[in-house]
C-alpha cells in the first residue's frame, strides 16, 4: 500500500505559476511510473502527464509547454510544475503512481482555482 499526499494548490490568477507536489509514503526509485491527472468541474478525470523510470515525461496536448513532470527520489515526491495557467487548468489535481504496471494508487487531490 501507497499512501500520497498532494499539497501546492490554491488560487491564482491566470498567467501565473503552481508547483504541485505529491508525497509518497514509501521509496518511489523503483516505480513504474509516476502522474497527474486532474477533474474540473462537471468533467471526467483526464491525464495530464506522467513520467516514466527513466524519468521521460510525457504531456497533454492541453499543458505541453507550460507543465512540467519530475520526481525528487531523495524526498519520494512528485512534482507538477504548472506555469502561464489559464481559466480552463481550474480543477482538482491528483497524483497516480505505478509501482508496478498492474497496481496503481492515488493521491487524494489538491485543488487550483485559476480565477482574476
Amino acid at each position: 500500500q501507497v499512501q500520497l499526499v498532494e499539497s501546492g494548490g490554491g488560487l491564482v490568477q491566470p498567467g501565473g505559476s503552481l508547483r504541485l507536489s505529491c508525497a509518497a509514503s514509501g521509496s518511489i526509485f523503483s516505480f513504474n511510473a509516476m502522474g497527474w491527472y486532474r477533474q474540473a468541474p462537471g468533467k471526467q478525470r483526464e491525464w495530464v502527464g506522467s513520467i516514466n523510470s527513466d524519468d521521460n515525461p510525457d504531456y497533454a496536448d492541453s499543458v505541453k509547454g507550460r507543465f512540467s513532470i519530475s520526481r525528487d527520489g531523495a524526498k519520494n515526491t512528485l512534482y507538477l510544475q504548472m506555469n502561464s495557467l489559464k481559466f480552463e487548468d481550474t480543477a482538482v489535481y491528483y497524483c497516480r503512481v505505478w509501482p508496478t504496471k498492474a497496481t496503481s494508487y492515488w493521491g487524494q487531490g489538491t485543488k487550483v482555482t485559476v480565477s482574476s
